[in-house]
């Protein structure tokens, strides 16, 4: 029986969704997208040009005429894919703090998630892809082969980035860790244009008493 064509990975914040869609495009030799790089490739572009994060109206015209495309890493350092805008290689500079610190409210914008999304879908056609992400099989590609809704609580996702953080030598507060896990938990699952839920099809892993081989097991088990 031939692989799902198109793969679906949705879940919450620090649940393991990267972490298991990387690890499954290379085993299918599928192109891995994690749609979360498209909406720091458009805080980049705000910010080169000098249009401020919280002028919805200016974001959203960007990212419905800047051209972004994911493609098969060209470089081996380091990187998942190539990330494009307007032909340009922009893959490590959306990794900067500043990007960092301003991508939250562009990824909320609606005319910003309706743009990206027809992007991402676009790219999602192709196929051959596993996209990850909070609204994939929802609203970016409801036709997917296979739609995984990866979940955990808050606590173990907050433990999770805590121990991350403490393995790399630097300092972390995991109540805080955790208030902000919970708050992008708030504002993902309340907003008004695609909130983040699993699709009706989806197959739910609860990933709490599970590390990331077993996750990956019961996956790759589904794409079977």
């Amino acid at each position: 029986m031939p692989h799902p064509y198109i793969i679906a990975i949705d879940g919450p914040a620090a649940s393991g969704k990267s972490t298991l869609g990387r690890r499954l495009a290379e085993c299918l030799g599928y192109l891995f997208f994690d749609t979360g790089v498209m909406y720091r490739a458009v805080t980049w572009v705000t910010l080169q040009r000098g249009v401020a994060v919280t002028n919805e109206p200016a974001v959203t015209q960007l990212a419905e005429t800047v051209q972004i495309d994911i493609r098969p890493p060209s470089i081996e350092d380091g990187r998942a894919c190539d990330v494009l805008a307007d032909g340009i290689d922009i893959t490590w500079e959306i990794r900067t703090p500043e990007v960092e610190r301003n991508v939250s409210p562009v990824s909320v914008y609606r005319g910003v998630r309706q743009a990206l999304a027809s992007q991402q879908r676009r790219i999602g056609m192709r196929g051959k892809v596993v996209m990850v992400g909070r609204d994939i099989g929802t609203v970016v590609l409801p036709e997917a082969d296979l739609k995984i809704y990866l979940d955990a609580s808050a606590e173990e996702r907050a433990r999770r980035r805590y121990t991350e953080v403490i393995k790399r030598g630097e300092k972390a507060d995991y109540e805080e860790i955790l208030a902000g896990v919970r708050m992008r938990d708030e504002i993902d699952s309340t907003r008004a244009f695609s909130p983040l839920r699993a699709a009706a099809d989806a197959v739910i892993l609860d990933s709490d008493k599970l590390n990331a081989d077993e996750v990956f097991a019961k996956a790759e088990d589904l794409c079977r």
